[in-house]
């Protein structure tokens, strides 16, 4: 089994996407680990669908 490019990591108050290939975070802070959206970005990597997962997990945090 290969490893995933991106995972989430537990940082204090919440998560981030961490890129394994380019050791870097990616995206914003989420308070609650945005599963569906890292099975996206693992996955397929559909943009439109990739968009409205950002948008939802954006508006979960206002």
């Amino acid at each position: 089994m290969s490893r995933r490019r991106y995972v989430a990591r537990g940082v204090p108050g919440g998560y981030r996407i961490w890129d394994n290939r380019g050791r870097r975070w990616w995206g914003d802070h989420y308070e609650l680990c945005p599963d569906d959206l890292l099975v996206e970005l693992n996955g397929a990597g559909d943009q439109e669908k990739i968009t409205a997962l950002l948008k939802r997990y954006r508006a979960q945090k206002r």
